[in-house]
């Protein structure tokens, strides 16, 4: 920390700046009451007295979004985006300032988002300012009730702060501003660091850029003042940190702070004295284009080819979502079995050398080795094997998916991936990897050729008989849409009759599993081969009228988030038969994998399964637009899907049995042991009973084993109180059985899961405070006995 001297001499170029601000802030615009803008037409955005920036509409990949820009330049510059989990919007929304002084878009079909939160205070007037600022006024016009400085998204303007637990979040794309894959988070012990946001809990092991002042906080926020200078102020006052040198000219300047689609932030140049030029990068935390961890998703790989970072995937893989890097790569070719015949050269693998590679270490095995040839050859015996990284002298085995992969000079580490060689000429670039060596088949050109002949003579004689089959049913599709319509659109799914949901399955054939809501079957819709998952609901769920149930579909349809299974369709067309057709999920749940012994996830797996979890119920609580109290939150409704996601399914279906789920007292719901002690005493069922729920499934998670096991020592047999005992006598290691993990996340995971199963429902904590707990964003108190609600009762 610098001496008191200079942090006077410091503090002067900050008074500056406040002056400054001051003095810009007067400069506005008034928007009142009862204001609105479309995204077409003449009346499209609010602009600030200078017109140089503005506020509403702007087109973005797929529609529209609701944001800040810089107008008064060549290039729209977006610097701050309204509610990017709803991107994109409409063209038929409309932005209010309503009569009652709320910021809202009004969606087709009656969907309502919120942008400002005044705390239920109306604001009188609205102002978009030179500063970059869009603010809510109370009656005086004095008071802020909201500013878009306070909530900022990826963009810092001079004089905007990143406050501790704020974080920027990187866009999709730069047509696409929904939220992104990095963060650049202000962290509560004063370090400013940058991680990817994919969900789980920020570990100091996946951070890629940090400004180590970790001993400077509580009070440490990231500020940019109108020179360029960006630093770090600890109580408003003290300088922690300088990021750049500051100095730049401040005449007709613009600086902006901007946390990149690749992950890097940089801070940008806008010369108002020339706007036909483009923005200067100025600044950068990383001179790597590569630096962003996570940037080419899993199993792909960052390399910079002509001053421009490319992602590649390993050999034998192909992009997931050609053109989006972030979604990875996954396998082109899988054989049947990795067990090699003699002779047979259908199925033969080989292992594909990796120089200067270095990836996430989550290894299942480190058998010995003496060298690199030992380490592949251990690696290409054993079929859970997908790869291997020797380093150091030792020899790591791993499964897919590879994480944070990185190829760089400096590495001494050598890895090897499983390559089967049906795969190798599809893609695989033979001079980056240059240890695939493929026998070239002369036959295939022949091959294609002949088929290619073929294929064109059929197509001759089926494009008479397509024309003359368009004229029929032309006529017949438009007396079709004509009627469905409306379904579609206010359903968003596809209505399947029985009869094709019996051929999909086969009869209802082979029978996946069953649950409290009926019985889940596996089908394959034959035109697109997409693998299905179909339930067939139980009597009790399906008592609804035909237009009842299109309602409750229309509300489980329009959830969508990562972490929820995927609704694609319904049936209701065959009496009193109720059925759902839903994604399916390749790894089935998490109970398949927590209690197996032989596939026991790492222990990182495990937080990011819990964390994905919390994730899905917040959402299904407080996001989505009618919310929902799932209330049979248990291993068996967590389904993994192939890229080691976890998915909650059965979402919304207790609606169907008790349509107000909010004093639901009656009938007990769920499965014994996850279901909440309210249900039993008779008192008001809220959200609540999820996250006792998530409790349970939390301990079940950590510790690997069933809520309930009889063949254990009486005082181990139940989970919840097993825990409470280990947590009170410190002796919380017993719960992993002594696995090395960390203890530190340990206790917080632990900790967690002892409020959420709190008997008292007032004291267990909402879902948006446990994902936040689980971040480790907020502190965690120490809980108190679960039962004691249940003693003083």
């Amino acid at each position: 920390m610098a001496n008191s001297s200079s942090h006077v001499a410091s503090f002067v170029p900050f008074v500056f700046t406040i002056f400054l601000i001051f003095n810009i802030a007067k400069a506005q615009s008034n928007i009142t009451r009862g204001s609105s803008l479309r995204p077409i037409g003449a009346n499209t955005s609010w602009l600030s007295p200078s017109g140089l920036y503005a506020f509403g509409f702007y087109p973005q990949t797929g529609g529209y979004a609701v944001g800040i820009y810089i107008a008064g330049i060549a290039e729209r510059t977006v610097v701050w985006t309204a509610s990017r989990e709803t991107l994109p919007l409409s063209n038929s929304a409309t932005l209010r300032f309503t009569t009652d002084g709320r910021l809202v878009v009004d969606q087709p079909q009656g969907q309502r988002i919120s942008i400002s939160d005044t705390r239920g205070i109306g604001a009188a007037v609205a102002s978009m300012q030179d500063s970059g600022n869009f603010v809510l006024y109370d009656s005086d016009r004095r008071t802020i009730l909201w500013q878009s400085f306070d909530h900022p998204t990826d963009t810092l303007l001079v004089g905007q702060r990143l406050v501790p637990r704020q974080a920027l979040l990187s866009c999709v794309s730069e047509a696409d501003h929904s939220i992104g894959i990095f963060k650049l988070s202000m962290q509560l012990d004063g370090n400013l660091v940058q991680y990817p946001n994919l969900g789980f809990p920020d570990f100091a092991i996946t951070s890629y850029y940090a400004s180590n002042t970790a001993e400077s906080g509580p009070n440490v926020t990231l500020n940019l003042d109108s020179d360029g200078f960006l630093y770090l102020l600890q109580n408003s006052s003290y300088y922690i940190r300088n990021l750049t040198k500051g100095g730049y000219p401040r005449e007709d300047a613009i600086y902006r702070m901007k946390i990149d689609v690749d992950g890097i932030f940089r801070l940008y140049f806008h010369d108002l004295s020339n706007t036909s030029q483009n923005d200067i990068v100025i600044w950068a935390s990383s001179t790597d284009k590569c630096a962003g961890r996570g940037l080419c998703g899993v199993n792909g790989f960052c390399d910079v080819i002509n001053d421009a970072a490319t992602c590649r995937c390993l050999p034998g893989f192909d992009f997931v979502k050609p053109g989006s890097w972030s979604s990875g790569c996954k396998r082109n070719y899988t054989a049947e079995t990795c067990k090699i015949q003699e002779g047979d050269e259908g199925t033969l693998s080989q292992m594909t050398r990796l120089l200067n590679t270095l990836w996430e270490d989550d290894a299942y095995a480190l058998p010995e080795a003496s060298n690199q040839e030992e380490c592949s050859l251990a690696c290409k015996n054993d079929c859970n094997c997908e790869a291997v990284l020797f380093t150091g002298g030792s020899c790591r085995l791993q499964k897919l998916p590879l994480r944070y992969m990185q190829v760089r000079e400096s590495e001494s580490n050598v890895g090897f991936i499983k390559v089967y060689l049906s795969s190798v000429n599809n893609g695989s670039d033979p001079t980056i990897y240059p240890s695939i060596q493929v026998k070239k088949v002369r036959q295939v050109k022949f091959f294609v050729i002949g088929v290619s002949i073929i294929s064109f003579a059929i197509l001759i004689l089926l494009l008479s008989g397509v024309i003359m089959w368009r004229s029929h049913v032309w006529a017949y599709k438009k007396i079709s849409e004509h009627v469905n319509v409306q379904l579609f659109e206010d359903v968003g799914l596809r209505a399947f009759s029985y009869a094709e949901l019996e051929k999909i399955t086969d009869g209802f054939k082979e029978e996946l599993g069953r649950g409290s809501f009926g019985i889940v079957y596996k089908g394959i819709i034959e035109s697109s081969m997409k693998i299905v998952a179909v339930k067939k609901l139980k009597q009790e769920l399906a008592q609804e009228g035909e237009r009842e149930f299109q309602t409750e579909m229309k509300v489980i349809g329009r959830t969508h988030h990562r972490n929820l299974t995927r609704l694609l369709g319904y049936c209701c067309d065959h009496g009193p038969e109720r059925l759902l057709v839903f994604e399916y999920m390749t790894k089935g749940s998490i109970a398949d994998i927590l209690f197996d012994p032989k596939s026991k996830p790492s222990w990182s797996e495990r937080i990011r399964i819990a964390l994905d979890i919390a994730h899905g119920i917040f959402y299904l609580h407080e996001e989505c637009e009618t919310p929902i109290i799932h209330c049979d939150i248990k291993p068996q409704n967590i389904l993994m899907d192939e890229y080691g996601s976890a998915k909650i399914s059965d979402f919304g279906l207790a609606k169907l049995l008790e349509h107000d789920q909010t004093r639901t007292s009656t009938l007990i719901r769920g499965t014994r042991g996850y279901v909440a002690p309210e249900w039993h005493k008779k008192l008001p069922i809220t959200v609540k009973v999820d996250v006792y729920s998530f409790g349970i499934v939390l301990f079940e998670i950590l510790c690997c084993r069933r809520k309930l096991n009889n063949n254990l020592p009486s005082d181990e047999a139940i989970l919840e109180d097993w825990v409470y005992r280990c947590y009170e006598t410190g002796e919380l290691f017993k719960l992993v059985n002594d696995e090395d993990v960390d203890r530190r996340t340990l206790e917080r995971m632990i900790k967690i899961g002892l409020w959420c199963t709190q008997e008292d429902p007032s004291l267990r904590p909402s879902m948006k405070k446990v994902v936040l707990m689980l971040e480790g964003t907020v502190k965690i108190p120490v809980p108190p006995n679960p039962t004691s609600f249940l003693s003083a009762v």
